[in-house]
């Protein structure tokens, strides 16, 4: 694991490579540590090709020169902008892609058949490292290592959809986000971004940290809503916001791994704490196991409360 260091704080660096080797145990403590610690972290040596991320960037950004920019710096939030006055507004300039279960790229506005490919060969890619990411997350949290592809897919299975977003150059950026503070609603949210342009922020003990510009196509995760709420709040989905800048226009290609619409979200059973229970069987309990483990005693209260024989 690196560490980068920003103002004072360290973001977590996670590198895939040490998965497969001795520091393995090592590597997935310090995935846990990012997660329930942070609830944001970088990942180096994911195995998506880094030629292929960096025509994505090269093909999003023509595009959004070609067909976005003009019409952006003609909105009426621009306008009103330039006269000094706020909104709740974002400076962004923003298109939708869903990928899966069924994708909708080729009706995408003035998109060309070369972003078309680029950014199916690299969604493909990711779409592995997302459904290896949850299983390496589930495994730390001693859930089934399917429990979150699992949890969410619907009918279809889950959603993995992408918001391409350009944070354009901005007159006044003490009047405006980029993006207003917000949380995510989804589940795992896998970021290519910008590798010039800062403005990510996320907040951490209560200050904000600046994320820097992704130096050699890492790619930069966060947490979202879902997985707070399938981890019982073990893994905490974190407030950010992206700040605009006078100089430079960012870039941010944001995957969502989603549930389904129609997916049953609940905590896993095994986040739980036991419940209903008397307290005085909880003492007769304890009294057998107070110099034990008490995860394990909430474990037997738990198999008492549904009913089973310990």
């Amino acid at each position: 694991m690196g560490l980068i260091k920003e103002k004072e704080m360290e973001i977590p660096v996670i590198d895939f490579s040490e998965l497969d080797g001795e520091n393995r145990t090592k590597t997935m403590s310090l995935l846990d540590h990012a997660c329930d610690k942070w609830g944001f972290f970088m990942v180096d040596n994911h195995g998506i090709d880094k030629e292929l991320m960096d025509k994505l960037k090269q093909l999003i950004n023509s595009h959004y020169e070609e067909h976005l920019k003009e019409k952006f710096y003609q909105s009426e939030m621009v306008k009103a902008l330039s006269e000094g006055k706020t909104s709740d507004a974002d400076w962004e300039s923003t298109f939708f892609v869903w990928h899966k279960p069924t994708s909708n790229i080729s009706k995408v506005s003035n998109i060309s058949d070369e972003l078309i490919k680029t950014m199916d060969e690299y969604v493909s890619q990711l779409h592995k490292f997302a459904e290896r990411l949850s299983k390496l997350m589930c495994e730390n949290l001693g859930l089934p290592r399917e429990h979150i592809v699992n949890a969410f897919s619907g009918i279809e299975g889950p959603v993995f959809g992408t918001k391409v977003a350009k944070y354009p150059e901005c007159p006044h950026p003490e009047l405006i986000r980029g993006l207003r503070e917000h949380t995510d609603a989804g589940g795992i949210i896998l970021l290519l971004q910008d590798d010039q342009v800062p403005g990510l922020e996320f907040l951490k003990d209560g200050k904000w940290v600046p994320i820097p510009p992704s130096k050699n196509n890492t790619i930069f995760v966060n947490t979202g809503d879902q997985v707070e709420i399938l981890s019982n709040g073990r893994y905490k989905s974190v407030v950010h916001r992206v700040m605009t800048m006078k100089q430079g226009s960012r870039l941010s290609i944001a995957t969502f791994y989603n549930p389904a619409g129609d997916a049953i979200i609940s905590p896993a059973q095994e986040m739980l704490y036991p419940s209903g229970y008397r307290f005085q069987d909880y003492l007769k309990l304890y009294s057998t196991t107070k110099f034990g483990d008490k995860g394990s005693r909430f474990n037997t209260m738990k198999k008492m409360e549904n009913g089973d024989s310990v």
